[in-house]
């Protein structure tokens, strides 16, 4: 089924920031080298717009893209469906678009620019580090983790100084716990296939970001991730993730 088009063209907001049909919040942080947006699209996936640099992280169905305009560079951090959608980054790409996966995403975006754990690039005015994202407590009932370490990649993105974490399909891993100088961090909770919303919050006390905004969370109480952070000296966002959806998928059951 075509795609209907329920999102309006973009609206002036420093860059072109698109206006969805349910409009869900930008989030605008000042930097040393002018102002970072982040939107929100759904569950995992998010615009961050700077200058005339436009990113996306982890387009995926049932996120509803009609209307956006093409990126210049494209995150994807694993290789589960709601994360690596190809057919969404085709969509989200134009002649000079780049792609930056961990290995096992490259086997089928083959275009993607390998990044792995521990690994740095700059690109443009960003330096983007891949950082591991793994589970240790919650398995599959074989035994095995629902995300294998060194397989999937968070990313810090960094900008006029400012560092902007998305975890990525993570429990509160010790490379989480020991991140330094984050200013922003985006951070999963839903369980069995991340965290519960008390294990994200106790991960985040231990690296103390300056923001904390959950996503990746259908299912969890996310003011439960916010009160156990009262008192911390962490400032929470709750943000809507989950409004957009292609409109044949609204009312259909939701993704992990």
């Amino acid at each position: 089924m075509s795609r209907l088009v329920p999102l309006l063209s973009g609206i002036a907001l420093a860059a072109a920031l698109p206006l969805f049909a349910a409009t869900p919040a930008v989030q605008t942080f000042a930097t040393n080298a002018g102002p970072v947006h982040i939107t929100p699209i759904y569950h995992a996936a998010a615009i961050i717009q700077a200058g005339n640099d436009r990113i996306y992280i982890d387009p995926a169905k049932p996120a509803n893209i009609a209307g956006l305009p093409p990126g210049d560079l494209i995150l994807i951090t694993d290789i589960h469906h709601d994360h690596m959608d190809p057919a969404d980054i085709a969509a989200l790409s134009k002649p000079g678009t780049e792609i930056v996966a961990p290995a096992a995403v490259q086997k089928t975006v083959t275009s993607a620019r390998v990044l792995a754990n521990g690994q740095s690039m700059t690109w443009r005015h960003w330096k983007i580090t891949a950082v591991p994202m793994y589970n240790i407590r919650h398995l599959m009932p074989n035994g095995e983790p629902y995300h294998p370490k060194g397989r999937g990649n968070g990313y810090i993105l960094t900008y006029g100084g400012k560092r902007f974490y998305f975890a990525g399909d993570t429990e509160g891993t010790p490379e989480m716990r020991a991140l330094k100088n984050i200013d922003v961090a985006f951070i999963p909770m839903n369980l069995p296939y991340t965290m519960s919303p008390d294990e994200a919050a106790a991960a985040v006390k231990a690296f103390h970001p300056r923001i904390a905004i959950p996503y990746h969370y259908h299912g969890q109480d996310i003011q439960r991730f916010a009160d156990d952070l009262k008192g911390s000296g962490i400032e929470v966002r709750l943000l809507d993730w989950y409004s957009n959806a292609e409109p044949e998928t609204q009312s259909a059951s939701q993704r992990k």
